[in-house]
C-alpha cells in the first residue's frame, strides 16, 4: 500500500512535521516584529495627542498635527489585523504539524481511512496557514507604505516650519 510508505520513511515524516514548525518559528518572527511597530504607533500617536493638546485648537499648527491622527489609525488597525493573521498562522502551521505526526502514526500502524484523513487535515491547516501568513504579510507592506508616507509628511512639515522660523 502507498500510504505505508510514509511511515517506513522517515525524511517524509520529518519533513512532514519540520516544514510548519520552520514556518511557526518564521511566523512567531513576524508576530513580534508586528508588535513592536503596533508599539510605535501607539508612541506616536500619544506623542501627537499631547502635542495637540498643548495647542490652542486656533493655532495654524493644530490641524497639521490633527491630520496626523487618522494615517496612525489606520496604520494600527492594519497591524493589528496583521498581528491576528500572523497568530492565526502559527496556531494553523503547529496543528498542521501535530496532525502530521498523528498521521505519521497512523500510516506506521496501517490505518488508512485515519491517515487520508490526517493528510487532508494537514493540507487544510498548512493551506489555511500560509493563506495566513501571505495576507498579514500584505498588510505589512501596505502598513510600511503608510508609515514612509508619513514620515514624507512629517518631514515636509519640519522643514516649512524651519523656513518659516529663518523668516522671523
Amino acid at each position: 500500500m502507498q500510504y505505508t510508505a510514509v511511515g517506513g520513511n522517515p525524511f517524509a515524516v520529518l519533513t512532514a512535521i519540520v516544514a510548519p514548525a520552520i514556518l511557526t518559528n518564521a511566523s512567531s518572527v513576524l508576530a513580534l516584529g508586528t508588535s513592536n511597530r503596533l508599539g510605535r504607533v501607539v508612541d506616536r500617536t500619544r506623542v501627537v495627542a499631547s502635542a495637540m493638546a498643548a495647542l490652542d485648537p486656533s493655532s495654524p499648527d493644530y490641524p497639521t498635527w490633527k491630520a496626523q491622527l487618522d494615517p496612525l489609525q489606520v496604520r494600527a488597525q492594519q497591524l493589528l489585523k496583521a498581528l491576528r493573521l500572523f497568530y492565526a498562522d502559527i496556531g494553523l502551521f503547529a496543528a498542521s504539524a501535530l496532525v502530521s505526526v498523528g498521521g505519521s502514526i497512523a500510516a506506521y500502524y496501517g490505518q488508512k481511512l485515519i491517515f487520508e484523513g490526517a493528510a487532508a487535515l494537514a493540507v487544510l491547516t498548512g493551506t489555511s496557514a500560509v493563506l495566513c501568513l501571505s495576507a498579514g504579510c500584505v498588510l505589512m507592506v501596505h502598513e510600511t507604505q503608510l508609515a514612509v508616507q508619513s514620515l514624507s509628511e512629517e518631514a515636509k512639515l519640519i522643514a516649512s516650519q524651519h523656513r518659516k522660523q529663518s523668516l522671523q
